[in-house]
């Protein structure tokens, strides 16, 4: 018997009366958000769904989300956490690619109408079974796209015995973002996900008087779902929940609930930096540990972060298919800012070469992981898994190097890389040096055709409030500040540069 929803029911036995979920006015202990997911196990049983079975789970950073994954979990089931920025056509892809058998969405806002996305995309799967509403208005019992949650949990009983789950069994299945091809789920076993959350929290600081976790990753994400969720409800964290994340409010919500961990991705911490230094707002003294992933920390927000808030950032890596957590910055060991720090507990990784040999020495080479957090696989999709495993080992595309200490430094995805006029340039590399501009506050390159180059460097910076460095300036800057080779011929300023939900910068946009 192993099966996830434990770090829930565990956390309910031991401490019932803690607060585990604030999310706004409310304050919900973990034996109510046990009782609720167990309500939703029942409904999900007494409707035909079980063990083995896929269930989807639309829904942003709410208290709905831990009811409905856990419920799930507990039936014996596999969640399916699906981005709420889909649209109708792409929710139709990711039941059917999935075989759902039941779908959760919320019935969204004006401004996310994900109710109304969702039940287009359900009733378009033709696959799923039972659409189920997660109201915007708190226990509302009707609404116009279905069949509420609170309606359907009328006289439902709050008690469940959690079905017996093997540790290889699969949890979870999340989508990877698709930069190529249609995306693939990646199967997450309790175990995979279980350890990892476990090894996690070992590495973590813990807070004398206790934790509150800000969550304001998105938890359909596997770096919330692991590193806050799961983590803070094994831990009997108060989880603050953060629908859509915005610089100021989360500093707020630091503030006020005293949040010891924080969480987020590059593009969160620059933008509370900035938020810091021309918005004037306090800084949080409550805030212990701070945590990267997700992309690449550039080294100026880094050094900024830590000279503003006082506490260094751990940047650790990861992807989905490693539920997430590979490396870390880990605690009894110096701390390398700039580094992925070294492999985890139970988790080894090496550098390859595109035929799978290992590259000694400190490279570069592709990183490749194998231990207790690679998936299973991809669901439906041997040929695929197979061009990613190899005897255990995961290769992530991710191009690093290693000092002699073991700890690895990410120079940039492999699919990334620019190759002009025959040499490799890694965008992360002049995105570094763009940011020790005093003018720049953001930077990402890629690569734009060229006739006789094949590829061409092309920055798009975000300039610094009230800066007027044009376009020629920059790129004359970065002709003296890197070789030949490398430095961008291109510039465009913009105000804004494209993001995932998580927070990531989408490079194929821009290219």
């Amino acid at each position: 018997m192993l099966n996830l929803s434990i770090v829930l029911e565990d956390s309910a036995r031991q401490q019932p009366d803690r607060t585990a979920i604030v999310f706004g006015e409310l304050r919900l202990p973990y034996s109510l958000v046990d009782t609720i997911a167990n309500q939703v196990a029942n409904l999900l049983v007494s409707r035909g769904v079980g063990k083995g079975d896929r269930v989807a789970l639309a829904c942003p950073n709410l208290p709905y989300f831990p009811f409905v994954y856990y419920g799930i979990l507990k039936t014996g089931a596999t969640v399916v956490p699906l981005n709420v920025l889909l649209q109708p056509r792409e929710i139709a892809y990711h039941l059917r690619d999935a075989e759902a058998k039941a779908f959760f969405c919320f019935e969204g806002t004006p401004e996310l109408p994900l109710g109304e996305r969702g039940r287009a995309g359900f009733d378009d799967s033709e696959l799923t079974e039972h659409f189920f509403v997660l109201p915007a208005t708190a226990f509302a019992t009707e609404s116009e796209h279905g069949e509420t949650l609170w309606a359907a949990l009328d006289g439902v009983p709050g008690q469940f015995q959690t079905v017996q789950t093997a540790p290889d069994d699969t949890a979870v299945i999340l989508y990877t973002s698709g930069t190529t091809g249609q995306p693939k789920g990646a199967e997450l076993s309790h175990q995979n996900m279980l350890l990892n959350a476990m090894v996690s929290d070992e590495m973590f600081p813990r807070a004398e008087e206790g934790d509150a976790f800000l969550a304001a990753l998105p938890l359909f994400h596997s770096f919330g779902q692991t590193t806050v969720l799961n983590l803070g409800f094994r831990r009997r964290a108060t989880v603050v929940l953060m629908p859509r994340f915005e610089p100021g409010p989360a500093l707020e919500l630091m503030r006020a609930e005293n949040v010891t961990l924080f969480a987020g991705v590059p593009t969160m911490y620059w933008a509370m930096l900035t938020r810091v230094h021309e918005g004037g707002d306090e800084v949080p003294t409550s805030l212990k540990v701070a945590v990267s992933g997700g992309a690449s920390l550039p080294g100026e927000v880094l050094r900024d972060f830590e000279a503003t808030f006082g506490i260094g950032i751990l940047e650790g890596y990861g992807l989905s298919e490693t539920s997430p957590v590979a490396s870390f910055n880990q605690l009894g060991r110096p701390t390398k800012p700039g580094t992925i720090g070294t492999p985890v507990w139970g988790v080894e990784m090496r550098l390859i070469d595109g035929d799978w040999k290992t590259v000694e020495g400190d490279g570069p080479g592709e990183i490749a992981i194998r231990g207790h957090n690679v998936m299973k696989g991809y669901y439906n999709r041997p040929e695929a898994t197979a061009e990613v495993m190899n005897d255990g080992w995961f290769r992530t595309g991710d191009i690093a190097v290693r000092d002699s200490d073991g700890y690895y430094s990410i120079i940039d995805r492999a699919k990334d890389m620019i190759i002009r006029g025959g040499f490799n340039v890694y965008p992360r590399e002049v995105e570094e040096v763009l940011m020790t501009h005093p003018a720049v506050s953001l930077a990402a390159v890629v690569g734009v055709p060229h006739d006789s180059h094949g590829e061409e460097v092309k920055a798009y910076v975000i300039r610094v409030q009230g800066a007027t460095l044009t376009e020629e300036e920059l790129a004359a800057w970065a002709k003296e500040n890197m070789a030949a080779y490398k430095y961008p011929r291109f510039v465009e300023f913009r105000d804004a540069l494209p993001m995932t939900a998580t927070g990531k910068i989408l490079k194929r946009e821009l290219r």
